[in-house]
């Protein structure tokens, strides 16, 4: 009531009390954050960047100057931006997946301002100690990157799982110390792990969109599903002929075929099937089908034809490698091509072997 109060300018703001109920002393207070961890220098997304630890009274919600505050040195900044000045990382304070400015509150804002996505920043992150299942893998997490020393986002949503990656890790360091590699430390072969094996691996499933098929879960979620029951538990077939091509059985082997490539250059994550549907539809209404057929970008040929069936239809799909073939022409023909309006049914054929003479122009 009272915030509402004062956005009417029926009552003014009572400048001695601490931040509103949205800042980060009150999620501090929340969630029992005061223990603290330096996580070094991180790009951070500025949607996530939603206050000021010092300087509230100056920046909305929006991370825009409030009128009373300067704004010199804030167009200074934003000018020194556009001219593609260099700035210094800003200082951040992390409580869970939100961020609060320390330090470098205008470079912030004029980031902002800018319509750019990401800072570079210095992340202190405090670790929330409530009970729930929540807090306690949030935890796991912190203790997954003391010990591993690592400065990335590595967000998993299961109990035990950072447990599997420092086993991996574990692995690797074991792995690397039998090259003659002795004096290895954890931390060097956990910078091993993620350059060559974990961030290669999530890039190609971030390429293939794979997330989207699980809501609620993340990129590394698919890593340790992935990766555990390949090359922990043997389970290849569930993840179809494109996947096996791309993934060795073994992590080591994965981390050689990886560790000289760039990732602007590898492999997509997606396999092309070719089928051929069958129509048999109402005569009346043949034309009409065959123009909203042709409406899809996944078909790329329609025929009239004489016999059994009415029409014949090439479409040509992309897949993701964690689907079948199967699955993925059954769903697309029952949603765009059984559907319409006249169509009586529908035959599916999948090619086995193809062979394919080039374009030859036939004269009449």
């Amino acid at each position: 009531m009272k915030r509402w109060l004062e956005r009417l300018g029926l009552r003014k703001p009572e400048t001695a009390k601490p931040p509103g109920p949205d800042t980060l002393h009150d999620l501090q207070h929340h969630d029992g954050a005061y223990e603290c961890r330096d996580r070094g220098l991180r790009t951070v997304p500025l949607a996530k960047i939603v206050g000021s630890v010092g300087r509230y009274q100056d920046f909305d919600e929006r991370f825009h100057l409030k009128s009373r505050a300067p704004s010199e040195r804030f167009e200074q900044i934003k000018n020194a931006m556009r001219q593609g000045v260099v700035m210094p990382p800003v200082k951040l304070w992390q409580i869970r997946d939100v961020y609060f400015v320390e330090d470098g509150n205008h470079r912030v804002a004029a980031a902002k301002a800018l319509g750019h996505d990401e800072i570079l920043a210095h992340i202190v992150e405090f670790i929330p100690s409530g009970d729930n299942l929540q807090d306690a893998i949030y935890r796991q997490r912190a203790h997954f990157l003391d010990v591993t020393g690592l400065h990335a986002d590595i967000t998993l949503t299961e109990p035990g799982q950072y447990d599997r990656l420092l086993a991996q890790i574990q692995r690797h360091l074991d792995y690397l110390r039998s090259l003659q590699r002795t004096d290895i430390t954890l931390q060097e072969a956990a910078r091993d792990w993620y350059n060559h094996i974990y961030r290669p691996l999530t890039m190609l499933l971030s390429k293939a969109r794979l997330v989207d098929g699980f809501p609620g879960r993340t990129t590394a979620d698919l890593y340790a599903y992935v990766s555990v029951r390949l090359w922990e538990q043997g389970e290849r077939r569930q993840y179809g002929i494109g996947l096996n091509d791309i993934l060795p059985d073994d992590m080591e082997a994965f981390r050689e075929k990886m560790k000289n490539v760039n990732g602007q250059h590898y492999p997509e994550m997606q396999r092309t099937i070719t089928a051929f549907v069958l129509m048999n539809v109402q005569a009346k209404k043949e034309e009409k089908i065959m123009e909203k057929l042709l409406d899809l970008k996944e078909v790329q040929e329609v025929h009239s034809v004489f016999g059994d069936v009415d029409l014949l239809v090439k479409i040509r799909l992309h897949r993701d490698l964690l689907s079948s073939d199967a699955e993925t022409i059954s769903q697309f023909v029952h949603e765009n091509i059984r559907k319409l309006p006249g169509v009586l049914a529908t035959k599916t054929l999948i090619p086995g072997t193809s062979h394919i003479k080039e374009s030859q122009e036939i004269s009449h």
